[in-house]
C-alpha cells in the first residue's frame, strides 16, 4: 500500500491528510465522554445534551458538501485552516455557554462545522485529485485509518483530562490540541494543482460539466441514490454508539475505563480494517465490500445482546465493530468516483456523507429518548440490527459502471 503511494508521489499528502484527520475526528468522536459529566455539571437531562450532539452529527454532515463545493471552487487551504480554527473556538467557548442554547451553539454548529470542514469529503477529495486512480483507494484508506488513529488516541486522553482538569479543563486543552493540525495543511495543499488544473485531468466525459449539473446528474442516478441509503445506516449506527456507548457501560455497572477504552479500541481496529479494505477496493467490487461490512454488523450486535455484560464482551464488541467502523468510507468514495470522476468528488461524496449524518442525527437523539422514556437502549439495539442488514441488501444492486452525462443538444 505505502509502496503504492510512494510511487505516485502522494505519501506525503496523504500522511498529512491522515494527520488532520486524525485531529479533527478524534476529537468529533471522543465528544460522547462528555455526556456525563455536562448532565452532573449543568442539570440540563441527557435528552437536552443528547439533541445538541444530534444537531452536532447533522451539521458535520451538512457542512461537507458545502465545504467540498469550496475546495472544489477555491482549493482545500483555505477551508481546511478555517475548520480548524472554527473547530477549536467552538470546543474552546463550550465551557463558557454551558446552557442549552449555548450547547447547541459551540457543540452542535461551531465545532461540527469546523471538524466538517477538516474531514473527509475535503482530504479524500483533495488527495483524490493529485494521484493517478490506482493510488487512490490505498489513499483514501491511510486517510481514513488516521482518523480512526484520533479515536484511539483521543478517547482515553480526554477520559484522563475530564478526570484529572475536570469536564472544562479538558474541552479547553481539546481546543489547544486542535490546533496543532493547522501545520499540517500546509503539506496537503503545497503544491497542489489548482482545481482548473485537476479538471484538466478529469475522464473526458467530464469535460465541460458545471458543478450544479454534476450535482443534478448524480442525484438522478439510481445507485447514488442507493449509496445514500446505505450509509444512511452506517451513520445511525455509528453515531448512537459513539454518543451513547458511556451510557450503556454505566448502566451495566462498569467504570467509565470500560467505556474510553471500548472507544480507543473500535479505533483501534478501524485502522487495520480502513487500510485492509482500502488495499481492497482496488481488488473487489465495492458494492460486494460494503455489503459484507453491514452485514456483519448486524450479527455482533445480536452476539452483544446475548452475551453477558461483562468487559471482555465491550471489548471484543469494540474490535469487531471497529474493524468496519468508518472502513466503510475507501469504497463509498470509490463508487462516486467511479460513477462520476473526482473533479467534484469533494462535493458528491460530501453529500453521501449528508445522508450519513442525517442518520447520525437520528442515532445520536433517539438513543437518548430511548434511555429517557425507556431506561434502556433495547428497542436502538433492535433498530440497529435491522438497519444494518437492510443497507447490506441496499448495495447489491448498485452498479459500479462510470456514469455517462447525457449528450448535449445541437
Amino acid at each position: 500500500m505505502f509502496k503504492e503511494l510512494r510511487h505516485s508521489g502522494a505519501l506525503g499528502i496523504t500522511l498529512a491528510a491522515a494527520g488532520i484527520l486524525m485531529v479533527t475526528m478524534g476529537a468529533r468522536q471522543s465528544m460522547g465522554l462528555f455526556l456525563g459529566p455536562l448532565n452532573t455539571s449543568t442539570g440540563l437531562g441527557i435528552v437536552t445534551i443528547s439533541f445538541a450532539m444530534a444537531v452536532a452529527q447533522f451539521t458535520w454532515g451538512a457542512v461537507q458538501p458545502l465545504a467540498g463545493a469550496a475546495a472544489d471552487r477555491w482549493g482545500p487551504r483555505p477551508v481546511l485552516v478555517a475548520g480548524i480554527l472554527i473547530l477549536a473556538l467552538g470546543t474552546a467557548l463550550t465551557p463558557l455557554l454551558a446552557s442549552a442554547w449555548g450547547l447547541m451553539f459551540t457543540i452542535g454548529l461551531l465545532s461540527a462545522m469546523g471538524a466538517g470542514a477538516g474531514s473527509f469529503s475535503v482530504l479524500i477529495g483533495a488527495a483524490a485529485q493529485r494521484m493517478p486512480a490506482q493510488s487512490r483507494g490505498a489513499a483514501s484508506g491511510v486517510i481514513n485509518a488516521g482518523g480512526s488513529f484520533g479515536q484511539f488516541v483521543f478517547a482515553p486522553l480526554a477520559q484522563k483530562l475530564i478526570q484529572l482538569l475536570g469536564w472544562m479543563g479538558a474541552m479547553w486543552s481539546m481546543a489547544a490540541i486542535a490546533l496543532l493540525a493547522l501545520p499540517l495543511v500546509g503539506k496537503v495543499t503545497g503544491g497542489a494543482q489548482p482545481p482548473s488544473a485537476a479538471a484538466a485531468t478529469a475522464p473526458a466525459a467530464q469535460d465541460g460539466e458545471g458543478l450544479g449539473r454534476a450535482v443534478r446528474r448524480a442525484l438522478g442516478d439510481r445507485s447514488y441514490l442507493l449509496l445514500h441509503l446505505g450509509f444512511f445506516t452506517c451513520g445511525f449506527h455509528i453515531a448512537f454508539l459513539v454518543t451513547h456507548l458511556p451510557t450503556e457501560v454505566n448502566l451495566c455497572g462498569l467504570p467509565p475505563s470500560v467505556a474510553s477504552w471500548s472507544l480507543a479500541l473500535i479505533g483501534l481496529a478501524n485502522i487495520v480494517g480502513s487500510l485492509v479494505v482500502g488495499k481492497l477496493v482496488g481488488q473487489y467490487r465495492s458494492k460486494m465490500i460494503l455489503a459484507l461490512m453491514y452485514a456483519s454488523r448486524a450479527v455482533l450486535i445480536v452476539w452483544y445482546l446475548l452475551m453477558p455484560r461483562d468487559p471482555w464482551v465491550f471489548y471484543v464488541f469494540a474490535v469487531g465493530l471497529g474493524l468496519t467502523w468508518l472502513a466503510t468510507v475507501p469504497p463509498t468514495a470509490g463508487l462516486v468516483a467511479k460513477l462520476f470522476g473526482v473533479r467534484y468528488l469533494g462535493t458528491l461524496f460530501g453529500l453521501t456523507l449528508l445522508s450519513h449524518q442525517i442518520g447520525s442525527f437520528l442515532g445520536a437523539y433517539l438513543g437518548g429518548l430511548a434511555i429517557t422514556h425507556f431506561g434502556d437502549y433495547t428497542w436502538m439495539w433492535w433498530a440497529d440490527i435491522a438497519l444494518a442488514a437492510l443497507a447490506a441488501v441496499i448495495n447489491l444492486p448498485i452498479r459500479e459502471a462510470p456514469v455517462r452525462p447525457a449528450l448535449q443538444p445541437a
